[in-house]
């Protein structure tokens, strides 16, 4: 006898769609939970003409980004997604052929919708509509700009450094390089940390940048780094031999 599966109700999730392609959004798709992310993204290629093999999604409760869908080999339950959130598909587009459905509507029709995301900001003043909210917005990543420029400039090769990322322990280490990775947007912190915490041997998608042993080395945001006096934490065990 071969087993059936079923799908219970609390395993659907009923989410809206968006896309960087226009402002429109395709309203209460449903879909189950147990997907794996890279069998979700096929399923948005026909609703949004984007490219599964390079599209980016982002998960958002409101105007708030709650995850960024990043794992293909995860279920979309894994991100703890809600009835009623937004998944945003980044993508180029350069893949949308004429024959497929895609749900884009004129600027006027979209903003006569009542029950439109843009409807939704503006009538709670959310996000761009939310002026108080913007210029708070705008001063913090100003402020954030500042402190990165300053600890970039700290961070000489050979600087002593503490490195704090989320979901990983405090690691020390030292500053091994400063600038730009291939492909990547913005400038990062080559660090060799003083115990096999990293990711990387000081290369990154096929380019050296510095060397170090494997699991040694990794590349951060400057706002993730601390220069300062941080001796290598001493091994207790070498007072016993």
């Amino acid at each position: 006898m071969s087993a059936v599966t079923v799908i219970s109700g609390s395993d659907i999730v009923k989410i809206n769609i968006s896309n960087s392609h226009n402002d429109a959004v395709s309203f209460e798709r449903k879909y189950s939970k147990s997907l794996k992310i890279s069998e979700f993204k096929g399923k948005l290629e026909p609703i949004t003409g984007g490219s599964a093999a390079t599209m980016k999604l982002e998960l958002y409760s409101g105007d708030r980004l709650v995850n960024r869908l990043d794992d293909d080999d995860k279920m979309l339950g894994f991100y703890s997604i809600e009835d009623g959130m937004r998944v945003h598909v980044i993508d180029n587009f350069a893949f949308v052929q004429e024959n497929v459905q895609k749900f884009e509507l004129s600027q006027d029709e979209y903003d006569k919708k009542q029950d439109s995301l843009r409807n939704f900001l503006r009538q709670n003043k959310l996000g761009k509509y939310n002026e108080e909210e913007m210029a708070k917005l705008e001063e913090e990543r100003k402020k954030q700009e500042e402190e990165d420029a300053k600890k970039l400039e700290q961070a000489t090769i050979g600087a002593r450094c503490k490195v704090m990322t989320k979901g990983q322990p405090t690691r020390l280490g030292t500053v091994m390089y400063k600038g730009e990775l291939d492909g990547k947007p913005g400038v990062f912190i080559g660090v060799k940390f003083d115990e096999p915490l990293g990711v990387n041997d000081g290369s990154t998608h096929g380019k050296r940048y510095f060397d170090c042993p494997p699991k040694y080395g990794s590349f951060v945001a400057a706002k993730a780094v601390e220069i300062g006096d941080f001796p290598p934490e001493r091994d207790e065990l070498d007072d016993e031999l």
